[in-house]
């Protein structure tokens, strides 16, 4: 069903050996992972890069609390089932570290402009693990503009003890990057983005990893140019796919289109269409994932930072066990049918930070080789 690439190099396997950060997808073991934290979480500006990516209730109320600290009694919420994902993971015998607090009500900026920061809930949007080397992103958001502070202990440990550190260029994020005519395409009309291409910019959560295969979404936080730039820094090692997605407000590929095991692909059919997938995923068994069951209550219609496609947003902890929303019963009974063994948890009260389990965290560790699956 699938060729794997055997010739693996000595040099590699004795790196990843002695190194703490080691992985190449997002199904081998998971050894060591960080999970992002919710203290000093403020409510980000009414930027159109962030109106333009939310959904359209939430962009609505975006304009009246940006810039305000999230009420205490969502975060009191969302800690309490982020706590229960982190009992949920350490059960599993796997390795949580945590970010440094940032303070989000901190004024920011450049010369070219200013506003507060954000939170540091979904470290998968900052940073990308590629083998031994963590690459920090040039995110599109200027309320995340020094997010990647509250992550610098975590490198420099992880940088002496042998791993590689990168980052991509820091971006101006002036006006000239985003077009000032944008508005979304209606169904039907061309495709059309928020961002220009005035300098690379890219959400690492817009990237999925697939040994030497990487897949990525061009989005209004991830332009070409900042697709072309990882390409070109990863070398001929690695392969980066662009596909082609039908949401008309683009932002993450990970709630459209995971690679869940070598063969087997978890699929949004509302944001992709499965008769364009490129001609290597012929081979593969496609999961067509069911209609996502919202979160009970007004939270999410109100203040979710998501689609209800979230559902899809899962974290495999191995070639069969996945964390998977507990509300989500049928994608829950769809991935047991296909051999899979879901761990629920609920997690519906983190979505107003922004993600949901693959979001939260990035892998640092998992236990295999750099391979070709295709």
């Amino acid at each position: 069903m699938r060729r794997v690439d055997s010739t693996q190099s000595t040099q590699t396997s004795q790196a990843a050996a002695g190194c703490p950060v080691n992985s190449h997808n997002g199904w081998d073991p998971l050894e060591e992972v960080i999970v992002g934290r919710l203290e000093g979480a403020t409510i980000p500006p009414a930027h159109p890069s962030v109106t333009f990516t939310l959904p359209s209730t939430s962009a609505k109320l975006l304009g009246l609390v940006a810039g305000r600290r999230y009420p205490r009694a969502l975060v009191r919420r969302a800690q309490r089932q982020l706590q229960a994902f982190i009992g949920i993971l350490e059960a599993e015998g796997v390795r949580v570290r945590r970010p440094d607090t940032l303070d989000g009500s901190v004024e920011i900026g450049n010369h070219h402009w200013s506003n507060r920061g954000f939170c540091t809930a979904c470290p998968r949007d900052g940073f990308i693990v590629i083998g031994d080397e963590i690459i920090e992103t040039p995110m599109a958001w200027r309320s995340r503009f020094f997010e990647g502070y509250a992550y610098r202990p975590l490198f420099k440990e992880y940088f002496a003890q042998g791993a590689r550190w990168s980052s991509a260029p820091k971006p101006q994020l002036s006006d000239a990057l985003f077009d000032p005519d944008y508005t979304p395409p209606a169904v039907g009309e061309p495709m059309r983005y928020l961002l220009t291409e005035f300098e690379p910019v890219f959400d690492a959560a817009d990237f999925i990893r697939c040994g030497r295969d990487i897949f990525a979404m061009r989005s209004n936080v991830t332009n070409l140019s900042g697709i072309q730039w990882l390409q070109r820094h990863l070398g001929d090692r690695y392969r980066v796919h662009t596909l082609e997605f039908r949401c008309r407000t683009p932002m993450h590929i990970d709630s459209s289109f995971m690679p869940l095991a070598p063969g087997k692909l978890l699929v949004n059919p509302d944001y992709l269409d499965v008769t364009k997938l490129p001609a290597m995923f012929d081979s593969w068994d496609i999961l067509v994932a069911p209609r996502p069951v919202p979160p009970p209550g007004l939270l999410f219609k109100l203040a979710s930072m998501t689609s209800a496609w979230i559902s899809l947003n899962v974290l495999m902890l191995d070639e069969q066990r996945v964390i998977v929303e507990e509300n989500q019963l049928p994608l829950i009974r769809m991935l047991e049918a296909h051999g899979f063994k879901p761990i629920p948890c609920g997690f519906a009260d983190y979505l107003p930070f922004g993600g949901a389990f693959h979001c939260a965290t990035l892998d640092v560790r998992r236990r295999g080789d750099l391979r070709s699956y295709f």
